[in-house]
C-alpha cells in the first residue's frame, strides 16, 4: 500500500480519536488535515487552502443560512408552538392517540417554520409531556414522539441540512427543497399511523385526553382559533418555499423574506420587541459562526484527504462489497446511521458523504435521490443515544419523574420508522424526485 494511502487512514484514525478524546470537532478537522497533510506533501498542499476558503465564505447560497436561523428563532420566541398546540390539543383530545398525533402536526408546522431542534423539543416537552403524563400516556411513548417531531424540521424545508448537502453536492437548494417535500410528509405520516395502531392495539399506553382536563369550548370560536394560530405561519411557509420552489427567488431571497415574515408574524401577535430582535439575531450570529468555522476547518481535512489519495481507498473498498451499487449506497447509509451515535449531522455532512460522491457519480447514481436518502437517515443521529440531541434537550426539560432510560426506550419505535422511511425512498425513487421533474427543476 502507497504511503500516501497509509497516511490517509491514519489521518481518520487521528480524527476519531481525537473526538473521541472530546476536542471539538472544528479543531480536530484542523489538526489532522494540516498535520498529516503536511506529513505527505510539506506546506506545498495548502497552497490550494486559501482559495477553497475564499470560495466557501463568500458562497452566496450559504447566506441563506443565517436568515433561515433568524427565521426559525424569532418564530420560536413568538410562542408559536404554544397557540398550535393548545388549538391542536383541544382538536384531537378524544381520540386515542390523539394528543400523540397533534403534537406530529405541530411538529410538521414547526418544522417547516423554526427548523430548530433544540427549541422545538424544550417547547413540546414544557407544553405537552405534563399533559400526555397526567391523560396516561406511557412515559416512553411520550417522550419518543417529542423527540421525533422536534426533528421533523431536518427533513421538511426549509432545512439547513438540504442547504449544505446542495453546497456539497453541487446541487440547487430548490431541487433539494421540492425533493424532500413528499419523504417528509411520508415520515409525518408513519408516526400519525404509528399512534393510530398503537391506539387501537395498545389504547392503555395512548389514552383519549380526559374531559375534566379539556374545558369545553364551542366549535365556532375553537376553529376560528385555529384559523388565527395557523394561518400566519402557514402563509409564510407557502410565501417562502414556493417562491423557492416555483423558481420565483433563489434561497438567499425567500430566506430574507422569510426573516422579514417572521418579525411580521411576531408583530401581528404582539411579540415583537426591539429586545426581541437582538436576542434572535445573537442566537442566528452564534449558530451560524458555529457551522461557518466546521465548513472552513472542513476545507482543511477534505484537502489533505483528496491530496492523501483518500478518494482512491475509498473507490478500493466500495469494489469489496458485493451486490453493485445498490449494495455500495446501503453501505454508506449504514455508515452514515453508525456515525450518528457518535457525530452530528453536520460532520457528518461534511466528512462522510464527500468521501461517497466520486463513486456514486461515476455510477450515474441520480444525486437528488442520493441526497434525499443521505437527509432522511441523517435523522436518525438526532434520536440515536449516547449523542442524540433531542434526547439531550428533552431529558434537560422532563420533569425528575422520567427517567433516562424511559426516554432511550421511547425513541426506538420512530428511528425503526425513519429507516423504514429510508427504505421506502430507496424502493420508491418517485417520492424524492417526482415533485423536482413534475414543476421542471
Amino acid at each position: 500500500m502507497p504511503l500516501t494511502e497509509i497516511l490517509a487512514i491514519l489521518m481518520l484514525v487521528s480524527f476519531f480519536a481525537m473526538l473521541l478524546a472530546g476536542v471539538p470537532v472544528a479543531l480536530t478537522l484542523a489538526v489532522s488535515g494540516f498535520v498529516f497533510g503536511w506529513l505527505g506533501f510539506g506546506p506545498l498542499l495548502f497552497n490550494l487552502l486559501p482559495a477553497r476558503i475564499f470560495g466557501v465564505v463568500t458562497n452566496y447560497t450559504l447566506l441563506a443560512i443565517p436568515l433561515f436561523v433568524f427565521m426559525g428563532v424569532m418564530l420560536e420566541k413568538s410562542r408559536l408552538a404554544e397557540d398550535l398546540m393548545e388549538v391542536v390539543g383541544r382538536l384531537a383530545g378524544d381520540l386515542r392517540g390523539g394528543l400523540g398525533i397533534g403534537i406530529v402536526l405541530v411538529g410538521v408546522l414547526m418544522g417547516a417554520t423554526t427548523g430548530i431542534v433544540g427549541a422545538t423539543v424544550v417547547t413540546l416537552s414544557l407544553l405537552t409531556l405534563p399533559a400526555m403524563l397526567r391523560a396516561g400516556y406511557d412515559r416512553g411513548v411520550a417522550c419518543g414522539v417529542i423527540c421525533a417531531s422536534g426533528t421533523l424540521g431536518q427533513i421538511i424545508p426549509p432545512s439547513l441540512i438540504l442547504i449544505l448537502l446542495a453546497d456539497i453536492m453541487n446541487l440547487s437548494v430548490g431541487t433539494l427543497f421540492a425533493a424532500a417535500v413528499l419523504p417528509g410528509l411520508l415520515l409525518a405520516g408513519l408516526y400519525v399511523l404509528y399512534f393510530l395502531v398503537l391506539g387501537a392495539v395498545r389504547p392503555a399506553m395512548v389514552p383519549p385526553v380526559p374531559i375534566v382536563q379539556r374545558q369545553p369550548i364551542p366549535a365556532r370560536e375553537l376553529v376560528a382559533r385555529l384559523v388565527r394560530v395557523a394561518l400566519p405561519p402557514l402563509g409564510l411557509v407557502v410565501a417562502v418555499l414556493g417562491s423557492i420552489i416555483g423558481g420565483v427567488a433563489a434561497p438567499t431571497e425567500a430566506a430574507a423574506m422569510g426573516a422579514l415574515g417572521a418579525c411580521v408574524v411576531c408583530g401581528l401577535a404582539g411579540r415583537l420587541t426591539p429586545g426581541l430582535v437582538w436576542e434572535t439575531a445573537k442566537s442566528a450570529a452564534r449558530t451560524t459562526a458555529m457551522m461557518m468555522f466546521i465548513l472552513v476547518m472542513a476545507q482543511v481535512f477534505a484537502l489533505a484527504f483528496r491530496g492523501l489519495q483518500g478518494e482512491r481507498l475509498v473507490e478500493d473498498l466500495f469494489a469489496f462489497i458485493p451486490g453493485g451499487v445498490a449494495a455500495d449506497i446501503w453501505f454508506m447509509l449504514l455508515l452514515v446511521f453508525v456515525l450518528g451515535f457518535f457525530l452530528e449531522w453536520i460532520e457528518i455532512s461534511y466528512i462522510a458523504v464527500p468521501l461517497f460522491l466520486p463513486v456514486f457519480a461515476a455510477a450515474g447514481v441520480d444525486p437528488v435521490w442520493l441526497a434525499i436518502l443521505i437527509a432522511v437517515m441523517l435523522q436518525t443521529s438526532f434520536l440515536t443515544p449516547p449523542f442524540g440531541w433531542a434526547l439531550f434537550f428533552l431529558r434537560g426539560a422532563a420533569p425528575p419523574e422520567v427517567r433516562t432510560a424511559e426516554i432511550y426506550r421511547g425513541v426506538v419505535p420512530f428511528v425503526a420508522l425513519q429507516v423504514l422511511a429510508v427504505g421506502a425512498v430507496f424502493a420508491v425513487p418517485g417520492l424524492a424526485t417526482w415533485l423536482p421533474a413534475a414543476i421542471g427543476w
